[in-house]
């Protein structure tokens, strides 16, 4: 047996917990990983960025034994070792916490911490021992208010993720690797699940932390390894960079330089909405937004930002309320009917409302103007329309293979320009982005900021909702805030500052 298990995973053998030494991986022609080392300490939660493409995920997975690197060295407290498959990452104490959980929703929360335990054909289990080891172990992590009796699916997300790190813990992990923990978190629930890692830091466990959000790897992390375009750049203490020099050194240029120059030419009034009600979550409110200018909604989570948006837009049934767009008084009573009069969304959730993953990068692409692209006698001409979505997705620099590949084979934020891209070919005059940049890294940020601001220029009214600050004031003319589904504020330019939109948020 391994002598870091036989310890528990505490011998301290040297410096490092985990040492990946020179590790590269092909797939094909391409080179994913080029000499890339990565080490970890006893008790530190480690941050490791990089653009999408820059071989994080690759990385793991040699880790987590999903994937077989074609050289390099893995070492555990000194000690080299093989991880040829998933279970031999198991069993040195090595946990891989992905995006989508490893849960059966079906079963309950500790049914699932003691899953192996189902599955080993053992003729008696003690349920009653199972559910009170499983109460120790939430409460153990500050979640005695989770019943383990309770089924998965019945959780909330940030809840799922708690019974997920509770299973690994069952079995002794020592390293675990989080892969954008809070993607779909509440501020709340982002909070919690920090008390919890910083609570696994003092009892020696050791974290990997991937992440897009820099105020979350100041927070959190001790040390920072960056990674770009597969070659390791450097790791360095938290304590001894600063966030400027962090996006220097992951893309190429400075913060500053994030957010194009506007040179907005605001026009004619495009959408008025007054007095829109649609349930608890809409009540009474009321904007307006122009040709050319990007119109921003802020506020916490849970403000009526997006309910607001998906009634407007017909994706939810308003229950009063005027909505007049270019020039006349419409109801849309579905998304069909606005994207006949050119008004689009984009949702904050790709994956779920923007994209078919399974499908191609020509069908995501053309699903808003396919009854345009239909010929008289009923056909689509795919050569014409393979022709147009690669001058499409040219236009507005998206990186990818063919057309014909599957949207889920692109990068994160290559997915997002294809869901803009279906908007972009179906001529808007307004259109909403709804957390347009949520998920995806600070290089393919700044490529989808100059497509915002290039849209606005085109004459398209832009509303752009997002909970990120620096975009709110980098891009946005004008603001308006909301609050338990209520205005509570609206700045022009010159007034965008973070003080005045989180005093607004909060009411203070």
């Amino acid at each position: 047996m391994n002598h870091w298990i036989m310890c528990g995973g505490e011998c301290m053998e040297g410096q490092y917990r985990l040492e990946m030494k020179n590790i590269t991986k092909r797939f094909g022609g391409v080179l994913a990983l080029s000499d890339v080392s990565l080490t970890v300490r006893h008790g530190e939660i480690h941050a490791l960025i990089g653009e999408n493409g820059a071989g994080k995920s690759t990385l793991m997975k040699i880790l987590a034994g999903a994937c077989k690197k074609d050289s390099g060295t893995i070492l555990l407290n000194g000690e080299q070792v093989n991880i040829a498959a998933p279970k031999d990452a198991k069993q040195l104490g090595i946990a891989v916490i992905y995006q989508e959980f490893m849960l059966a929703p079906d079963l309950s929360v500790a049914e699932n911490i003691y899953l192996d335990e189902l599955s080993s054909g053992k003729l008696f289990l003690h349920w009653r021992e199972m559910r009170q080891n499983a109460k120790k172990w939430l409460e153990k992590l500050g979640f005695d208010d989770i019943d383990p009796r309770t089924k998965v699916r019945d959780l909330s997300v940030a809840y799922q993720q708690i019974a997920e790190i509770c299973k690994n813990l069952m079995h002794n992990s020592r390293i675990l690797v989080l892969d954008e923990p809070t993607a779909v978190l509440t501020i709340t629930e982002i909070q919690k699940l920090f008390q919890v890692l910083k609570q696994l830091r003092k009892e020696g466990v050791s974290i990997i932390y991937i992440s897009h959000r820099l105020d979350e790897i100041f927070e959190l992390s001790d040390r920072i390894t960056v990674l770009k375009d597969g070659k390791y750049v450097d790791t360095v203490d938290t304590s001894s960079i600063s966030k400027e020099q962090l996006v220097t050194m992951m893309v190429g240029r400075e913060i500053s330089q994030m957010f194009p120059k506007r040179n907005a030419k605001i026009g004619e009034e495009v959408l008025r909405v007054k007095g829109l009600c649609a349930g608890k979550t809409v009540q009474n409110v009321s904007f307006y937004v122009r040709s050319g200018e990007i119109l921003g909604f802020s506020g916490l989570v849970g403000s009526g930002r997006t309910e607001t948006m998906r009634a407007v837009f017909g994706a939810d049934k308003k229950d009063s309320g005027e909505i007049t767009y270019l020039g006349e008084q419409v109801t849309f009573r579905d998304c069909r009917s606005a994207i006949i009069h050119g008004f689009g969304m984009l949702p904050e959730n790709r994956k779920e409302q923007g994209l078919l993953l399974d499908q191609s990068i020509r069908i995501n692409s053309t699903l808003a103007v396919l009854n345009k692209k239909i010929s008289k006698a009923g056909f689509i001409p795919h050569r014409q329309e393979k022709n147009f979505v690669r001058e499409l997705l040219e236009s507005i620099s998206t990186k990818y293979g063919s057309t014909e590949d599957k949207v889920n084979s692109l990068s994160g934020g290559n997915q997002q320009k294809v869901s803009l891209a279906k908007w972009i070919a179906a001529d808007c005059r307004c259109i909403v982005l709804d957390e347009p940049t949520r998920g995806v890294d600070v290089g393919a940020k700044v490529e989808i900021y100059e497509l915002i601001t290039q849209i606005a220029e085109q004459g398209v009214a832009v509303i752009m909702i997002s909970s990120e600050m620096p975009e709110i004031i980098g891009l946005c003319d004008r603001v308006v805030v909301m609050r338990q589904g209520k205005v509570t504020g609206e700045f022009s330019k010159e007034d965008i500052t973070e003080n005045n939109l989180i005093k607004a948020a909060m009411e203070v």
